[in-house]
């Protein structure tokens, strides 16, 4: 089969000069044909993501594509895959397209999943829940701790930690929010509560009762003030320190935290879901 590949024109090549990218030995940079090229399978968005995509066609048939496609090799010589830039993939396509600029990397199907899930981490439409998901995977798969992660997608571990917090609340609430029947804002709230009874009642009474953000977390201060003796700004202000600690420990240990506290005394309950949570848990507490 001939060579499709075609050199980049002057212009593009003067825009990239300074890249990272083109410093690297392992980085080719010319056109593909739009149809020689698939979609990365490990793809974290779970819901459409088709809004303004008929306005980046319509740029790109005005002015091309400016900022190559990073893609790697498949096993087919013909065939390249997507690790960064899928939107302007679909849009060039949707523009009528020929070919698309490239950038060309090998790379280990690690190397690429890492990839594929960093940049689609930083696409800013990307839900909470599927962010959540992929430094989830990052964790998991590539055992990269929050400060990491953090420091490769360009975020506060806080962020990390806060967005890793809401794969804790039950699943028909996560679904929820990757669905946008609820917000972000009403799924931090809920993560207040300590059981996942609590948490439902309170996630169907957002539903039925249609209750914002501010009004979902006075329900739970309110039903928080009912587990403690006492009311007032002392017994607020001792909710206040619980859930502190208990925020804490869970951006410490990645997992659900509870903490019970009667006077002087009190009780501390760890909860994961895998193996690879306990052990987490187990390294977090120094006990490998």
């Amino acid at each position: 089969m001939p060579d499709k590949r075609r050199g980049l024109g002057r212009g593009l090549q003067e825009l990239l000069s300074t890249a990272d990218w083109l410093k690297r030995d392992d980085i080719q940079l010319f056109y593909w044909p739009v149809d020689m090229l698939e979609p990365n399978p490990h793809q974290p968005r779970q819901v459409g993501g088709d809004d303004g995509m008929e306005e980046m066609a319509c740029s790109i048939r005005e002015k091309g594509v400016l900022q190559p496609i990073l893609v790697t090799r498949t096993d087919d010589p013909d065939i390249y895959r997507i690790l960064a830039g899928e939107r302007r993939w679909r849009a060039a396509k949707l523009a009528g397209l020929p070919d698309v600029p490239v950038l060309l990397r090998d790379s280990t199907s690690e190397e690429a999943l890492e990839i594929a899930l960093i940049e689609n981490i930083q696409r800013r439409d990307l839900n909470c829940i599927e962010e959540a998901l992929a430094y989830k995977r990052l964790q998991d798969e590539f055992h990269l701790t929050q400060e990491k992660i953090a420091k490769r997608v360009g975020k506060d571990r806080s962020t990390i930690a806060n967005l890793l917090r809401l794969l804790q609340l039950p699943e028909e609430i996560q679904g929820a929010v990757l669905n946008g029947q609820i917000a972000m804002g009403h799924a931090r709230a809920i993560l207040g509560l300590e059981t996942e009874q609590d948490q439902m009642v309170l996630f169907r009474r957002i539903l039925s009762r249609h209750l914002s953000v501010r009004q979902t977390e006075q329900a739970v201060a309110a039903e928080l003030r009912k587990t403690l003796p006492g009311h007032g700004p002392a017994h607020d202000e001792e909710q206040r320190k619980i859930r502190d600690i208990q925020e804490r420990l869970q951006s410490l240990l990645g997992v659900r935290v509870s903490l019970n506290r009667r006077g002087r005394r009190g009780r501390i309950t760890i909860s994961f879901r895998s193996e690879m949570e306990l052990e987490r848990v187990l390294a977090a507490l120094g006990l490998e």
